[in-house]
């Protein structure tokens, strides 16, 4: 029955290895658990509901991902997004809660829409490969950006920006030895790498002092848990708000269309062409499920109670420990599901241990740039533009936005639009122009 439904043998995988990636991806956003629900809270909304909230959400969006694409991405309420619905929208604007949620709902079936349509499919399509490749070194960049700002190594400086952090504090000491050890398992292709080191630095963790009185890695007071109601954040989703105020409504929802839709086109092409699963011809398989899976969760998201659900870049980690098919998805889902009851062992497990995998997933995904011919000044200026985009911005979708804007403008002034660009490539730049400058139209406009 796994093999009829996940096509093992066709895509070079057997059931250990995807259940050994499940455990890795996991491993990797299982701080979602716990950081969603504290940036939710900040909008008024009950944080132990969203608990509950983001687990079965993750879970059940993850299930549909890998069941209808087959695809080893996993899904759960996007980073950026939840801070944009809580301090944006209703802290910001002091929009409730409850019509933010109708929000991300009306966003979602606006999204399925496109997606039935074939119109992000279009999008998709539409990027030239050479951009695909920037995109997935781009989000490698991204990953391990966070992982050294996780991990203490780079640190915020007003006078500099950024700043090498303290290396003689014991915390950021075992980040850079665990980004070593991560580094030396992965050249050693041991199995599992990435979640062996996540392993040994949560127990070195127990007897490396965290500078706070305590230690990096702290048992927790008891191993399991009941999850708490979902009843308070459950269909409370209210869409009168649109209906009173459409002119306010109406920016916040593109909003939160633009963002989802490009950032988790990036995520896409990102951990597929990792997994080598996109053709020569930089398509992605079964593209058209994905999509539509991902549009259903962004509704799901809205009836659970918590902001969208987007496709995790934490799904490359994943992939470099051999998932290749939704069996991936299956056991992440079953994994959110179990963390309902396991919540404080999953809490035990430190920041700094989790970030040196994405340090290394980053420095795995940007292999891709050598797939681009550098000489070549019209190809290599998108491309760097959106690699160094991305983490420069904290933006995916920013970064996307610069080197599509970047690729039409050079193509043309080069005299080379014909040869690099269709009409299609020409309109998704111009909508990331619009975007850009909606901050002055709207400032126009007021």
């Amino acid at each position: 029955m796994i093999e009829r439904l996940f096509r093992l043998r066709e895509h070079g995988s057997t059931p250990a290895r995807e259940v050994l990636a499940g455990c890795t991806t996991f491993a990797a956003m299982a701080y979602i658990l716990v950081v969603n629900p504290a940036i939710l809270a900040d909008a008024g909304m009950p944080r132990a509901a969203l608990v509950t909230a983001t687990a079965v959400g993750a879970a059940m969006a993850t299930l549909l991902m890998a069941l209808l694409a087959n695809l080893p991405l996993a899904m759960a309420p996007g980073m950026g997004i939840n801070a944009f619905f809580a301090y944006a929208v209703c802290v910001g604007m002091g929009i409730p809660w409850q019509s933010a949620l109708g929000f991300v709902c009306l966003n979602g079936v606006i999204f399925l829409a496109l997606s039935v349509g074939g119109v992000r499919r279009k999008i998709v399509e539409a990027i030239p490969l050479p951009l695909k490749a920037a995109i997935a070194a781009g989000i490698g960049l991204f990953i391990a950006f966070i992982g050294l700002k996780n991990g203490g190594l780079v640190v915020a400086n007003p006078a500099t920006f950024v700043s090498l952090g303290d290396l003689t504090s014991p915390p950021v000491a075992l980040f850079a030895v665990g980004v070593l050890l991560t580094c030396g398992l992965v050249a050693r292709r041991t199995p599992a790498a990435i979640l062996i080191s996540v392993g040994v630095l949560a127990v070195i963790g127990l007897w490396v002092p965290n500078g706070q009185g305590g230690r990096v890695t702290q048992l927790p007071e008891t191993w399991v848990s009941l999850p708490a109601s979902i009843e308070p954040v459950f269909l409370k989703l209210d869409f009168g708000y649109v209906l009173r105020e459409p002119l306010r409504a109406l920016p916040v929802i593109l909003t939160l269309l633009l963002v989802d839709l490009f950032d988790n086109i990036g995520t896409l092409i990102g951990v597929t062409k990792r997994a080598g699963l996109m053709n020569a011809q930089g398509e992605v398989p079964r593209l058209q499920r994905a999509l539509t899976a991902d549009s259903l969760a962004a509704i799901l998201s809205s009836l659970l109670g918590t902001s969208t659900v987007v496709s995790y870049i934490e799904s490359a980690t994943g992939v470099q420990a051999g998932g290749r098919t939704g069996l991936t998805g299956v056991t992440v889902a079953v994994l959110f599901l179990l963390a309902l009851f396991l919540t404080p062992i999953l809490l035990a497990i430190p920041g700094v241990a989790v970030a040196p995998a994405l340090v290394v997933v980053g420095i795995l995904m940007f292999e891709s740039m050598g797939e681009i011919d550098l000489k070549r000044f019209e190809l290599a200026a998108p491309a760097v533009l959106t690699v160094i985009g991305m983490p420069f911005t904290f933006s995916i979708s920013t970064g996307m936005g610069m080197g599509l804007i970047a690729a039409v403008v050079v193509s043309l002034v080069s005299g080379r639009g014909r040869e690099n660009l269709t009409p299609f490539t020409c309109g998704l730049a111009g909508v990331f122009l619009l975007h850009f400058l909606e901050p002055w139209w709207l400032r126009h406009g007021g």
